[in-house]
């Protein structure tokens, strides 16, 4: 229990239930090796998503009274999104607390974004379900640290497709930039996608994401650093 009691002090809660939290760590290849565990992260996650998502919304309506529907609306996915969440994951070292079958551990699933960001989100479930919602929201957002700050820097960077399309327009707006699917790939509940991204006939960037528009984001990311270099 002592990792557990480390974890717990970075997230800045103690559970009532230890076991939950334990359940918030469980990859579901560890369960093929060790089946008394139960169950894996995965319905935690889907409450911890609700919880996240909750918890922001509140935040930024106090934060930005004045901003529309929208904006707030973008301000929430910037940092619900799977690629922040895995940075946040990585803060917390969450990557040394996962519990992980063989397999997935010689991988390198120890560190894989995907893993990182549903076991994020199965914490928070757990925190919910361990001491509700205001003990869910208050780790949340010590786990986010600056919230207003973390927003700000997360959508400068949000909107990689916006930016490609104007630096392609002022160069030839009669040729926008072509995203193309090239992959799916994984089980309904645990979908990637793969896309490229032309710019006047030539592929120059790929992108990976748990969503058509995560891949596209990621893509037009590749091509303006391509473009940069």
């Amino acid at each position: 229990m002592a990792e557990l009691s480390e974890l717990e002090a970075v997230l800045g809660y103690t559970f009532q239930e230890p076991s939950l939290l334990v359940r918030a760590l469980t990859h579901p290849s560890y369960l093929s090796e060790h089946p008394e565990i139960g169950r894996s992260y995965q319905r935690l996650e889907f409450l911890g998503d609700a919880v996240l998502g909750l918890a922001l919304a509140e935040a930024f309506f106090d934060l930005f009274p004045d901003e529309r529907e929208g904006v707030l609306a973008q301000a929430r996915a910037s940092l619900a999104k799977g690629s922040f969440l895995a940075r946040v994951a990585r803060k917390l070292n969450l990557q040394d607390h996962l519990l992980l079958g063989s397999s997935e551990e010689e991988s390198g699933g120890r560190n894989r974004a995907s893993s990182l960001e549903d076991s994020l989100e199965a914490v928070f479930g757990a925190v919910y379900l361990d001491g509700g919602f205001e003990a869910a929201r208050d780790c949340i957002l010590r786990a986010y640290g600056d919230i207003q700050e973390a927003t700000e820097r997360a959508l400068s960077r949000d909107n990689p497709k916006g930016k490609l399309q104007e630096w392609v327009q002022a160069r030839d707006p009669n040729q926008p930039p072509i995203y193309e699917l090239v992959e799916e790939s994984g089980p309904p509940h645990d979908k990637r996608f793969t896309v490229e991204v032309s710019l006047f006939g030539k592929v120059s960037g790929e992108g990976k994401g748990r969503s058509k528009k995560e891949a596209e984001e990621n893509a037009a990311r590749a091509a303006l650093a391509g473009l940069e270099s």
